[in-house]
């Protein structure tokens, strides 16, 4: 597959969790989120802003993640490493709650605010570099799209 950026699509359809790597006054800290992604590579979540990993966006808005598609032994390694920017979204927003909900094999909502609880929030990671793990194509090699944010 020559195509970079339909094949970082496939893996974010395929994917379900993400690895999120913050860093606050402590250190580094690293939470497993369920994403979901709109066609611009932004990845998007839900967490309650009272979590380590919300209280570090908040204060230090360079974020790192991953996204990993083997899990087993001897299967080929496919997955992507991510960095960028993240940031908390005010309100709900009805088409990333439908999304996530499929997501996680659960009836969609039908109006904002149904599954956004007191306390939580949507959390944005806009990328600035995305690098391809793709063993069957490349071996060890990774590819690399990086993407200007205006």
């Amino acid at each position: 597959m020559k195509d970079l950026k339909k094949l970082i699509q496939i893996i974010l359809k395929k994917g379900y969790l993400m690895s999120l790597g913050t860093a606050d006054k402590n250190g580094p800290w690293v939470s497993d989120v369920i994403y979901v992604y709109d066609e611009k590579f932004n990845l998007y979540w839900l967490s309650e802003t009272k979590t380590r990993h919300s209280k570090a966006v908040a204060v230090n808005s360079k974020v790192a993640a991953t996204i990993t598609l083997s899990n087993s032994r001897g299967e080929k390694n496919v997955g992507l490493q991510i960095e960028g920017k993240a940031k908390k979204i005010k309100g709900d927003i009805l088409a990333l709650a439908k999304q996530h909900r499929l997501k996680r094999g659960k009836k969609s909502p039908k109006k904002v605010g149904e599954i956004l609880d007191e306390g939580e929030s949507w959390y944005c990671l806009q990328p600035t570099k995305i690098e391809v793990i793709y063993e069957p194509f490349w071996g060890f090699e990774k590819k690399i799209l990086l993407i200007k944010r205006g």
